[in-house]
């Protein structure tokens, strides 16, 4: 199967079984999907959302966060991976947002990633997430399922070369989803470790190129 073949498979596979999706995280406003993102990194999506109802309840925006000492968020943090420097850049970040941005999350691309603890990844997250834009977030699931189906060539050796590949080989409407989509087919069925190919709906066309 031609690659191209193999995108139009998957994504009408997608939109048939899965036209509603979007991220595991829990959260009510952008400032609350950004503080979420970031504590993910490296972390589970089942852990974050453990830790920030209480965080949001006590730092529901940018500026009850900001006016928040590290140590005080520490408390409320504690248990993801990184908890130090998370804390830290959260309340960099929240006050970053109320002296650049009057309280707000940017929807730009180069505003967001000025904020600390924000890569691309996390800044592709909140601009698909919460402001509908056509941004491919790659983590460790998008990476590895678009190798493993094929979807992209050996030499995309970075998340940066996926992202790249996938926005130029998927429809523009479909890549706020799409990212949701094979984010969730690598934690729940192409996993890392020990695939589950026999619950595969792609088993057939999948090339197990890894």
């Amino acid at each position: 199967m031609r690659r191209k073949e193999r995108y139009q498979y998957l994504l009408d596979y997608f939109r048939r079984e899965m036209p509603e999706v979007t991220t595991e995280l829990h959260f009510v406003s952008p400032f609350q999907l950004l503080v979420a993102t970031i504590l993910s990194a490296q972390c589970t999506d089942k852990r974050v959302n453990e830790v920030t109802p209480p965080l949001f309840e006590k730092y529901p925006d940018a500026k009850a966060m900001a006016e928040a000492e590290e140590h005080e968020v520490f408390e409320y943090v504690r248990s993801v991976s990184y908890p130090n420097s998370k804390a830290r850049h959260l309340v960099e970040m929240a006050r970053m947002l109320v002296n650049d941005f009057q309280g707000e999350v940017p929807s730009d691309a180069d505003d967001l990633v000025k904020l600390p603890g924000v890569g691309r990844k996390t800044a592709n997250v909140v601009q698909a997430v919460a402001f509908g834009k056509a941004t491919m977030a790659v983590d460790t699931h998008v990476f590895r399922v678009s190798h493993r189906m094929g979807l992209v060539p050996r030499d995309a050796n970075t998340p940066y070369k996926v992202e790249q590949y996938l926005i130029q080989n998927i429809p523009e409407a479909d890549i706020p989803k799409a990212h949701h989509w094979l984010l969730l087919h690598g934690r729940y069925v192409c996993t890392s470790r020990a695939p589950h190919c026999h619950q595969c709906d792609f088993s057939s066309i999948c090339p197990k190129i890894l």
